[in-house]
């Protein structure tokens, strides 16, 4: 039997980037902290890597809240000038409102099992672990969540103490770095598929396809033998194309003209902005769209007559349903999808990864790799 953690056994303090409040890169503090100790129904990891995406960066701006009604795609010093100048705490500024100041972010972790809770079946240490990072609170029959990194520390650190419900073993060959772009991307790509049952009928429209969540979107929906139109930069169009997209159409150019009224099924959009209209213009009767981000905009304008002679479905998704972990996992293993690495950086130099992020010139997502003990 293998040992249980004793947080005696190593130092009894850890790297981490603490977020302090709302504002620049000035509140991203990497300090010493202690090592969280697992209580009952709890696991420790030893944390291999961790994903970069939006949300961390809008947690700390605050872009959740309802006073912001600009898109994230602002430059970086933009956005960076406009969170230092607003120092006060937003109250609504986190996914589930008020933001757990000072605290550890970090959505995305591929990890180690190195410790356990005195009620937690010891046989999982060792094992490489990625964690779901949306928790449904009161079951699959109810929407309530609370997610890792937003709602409690998270994994932009040496360890992070998570619900050993919430673990998921993986075997494949995949590095530590792929796998850490999977859990928050992955799993809300997942989870509009699933929510819009896309099937290999379906002629799929995707927004932001090059981005950590649309790139999984494109992939995702080919696995299910769809037709996937993608929407990209024209710098991008190339390496979407090559994710598997039927065809690919520049970021600017007019929906509507380009594939057509009446002419998509599924629409996945986590872009929204001004081009929100257009694509429930390009849907068929009947069409379903799901959205679970805004980057261009969450403020749109929606012409009714669309939504409702066309008799469409408009799907909101934050929430994970069930199945959709456990599918991933199980793409993983029968190699049917890949990670897509754009750049990995040491954790301390998370700031310069945020910048780079917020340039929106790469394909897939960054990754973190805090020092190891």
């Amino acid at each position: 039997m293998v040992d249980r953690f004793d947080i005696t056994d190593v130092a009894h303090t850890m790297k981490a980037v603490v977020t302090t409040g709302n504002g620049g890169y000035d509140k991203l503090e990497y300090r010493d902290v202690p090592i969280p100790e697992p209580g009952v129904g709890d696991v420790l990891l030893q944390v291999l890597a961790a994903g970069v995406n939006n949300t961390e960066i809008n947690t700390r701006l605050g872009w959740y809240s309802s006073s912001v009604t600009t898109g994230t795609e602002a430059t970086a010093d933009e956005q960076e000038q406009a969170a230092t100048h607003k120092q006060a705490k937003i109250q609504d500024g986190g996914w589930n409102d008020a933001t757990p100041f000072p605290f550890i972010q970090g959505t995305d972790c591929c990890g180690r099992v190195v410790g356990v809770g005195p009620d937690v079946d010891d046989n999982q240490i060792g094992a490489r672990v990625l964690v779901r990072a949306c928790i449904r609170t009161h079951g699959y029959d109810l929407l309530d969540n609370i997610w890792m990194a937003s709602d409690f520390d998270g994994a932009f650190a040496q360890y992070v103490k998570v619900p050993a419900t919430e673990i998921f073993a993986v075997d494949c060959d995949w590095s530590d770095e792929g796998l850490a772009t999977i859990p928050c991307a992955y799993g809300t790509a997942e989870n509009m598929i699933h929510r819009t049952d896309v099937t290999n009928n379906d002629h799929v429209l995707v927004t932001g396809a090059s981005g950590g969540v649309g790139s999984a979107v494109v992939q995702l929906a080919k696995r299910r033998g769809a037709s996937v139109t993608a929407i990209a930069g024209k710098s991008k169009m190339d390496a979407v194309r090559d994710l598997g997209a039927d065809r690919v159409i520049e970021r600017n150019d007019d929906v509507v003209v380009a594939v057509g009224e009446k002419s998509v099924d599924v629409v996945i959009d986590n872009v929204a902005g001004p081009g929100f209209g257009g694509l429930l213009k390009a849907m068929k009767r009947g069409g379903r769209y799901a959205s679970s981000g805004a980057i261009g905009g969450p403020m749109v304008e929606l012409d009714m007559r669309d939504f409702y002679l066309k008799d469409l479905k408009l799907i909101g998704c934050t929430a994970w349903d069930e199945p959709v972990f456990p599918n991933l996992i199980s793409y993983i293993e029968r190699s049917e999808i890949r990670p897509l690495v754009a750049k990995v950086y040491p954790l301390d130099q998370i700031a310069d990864a945020q910048r780079a992020f917020l340039e929106k010139t790469h394909v897939g997502n960054f990754v973190l790799l805090p020092p190891q003990p």
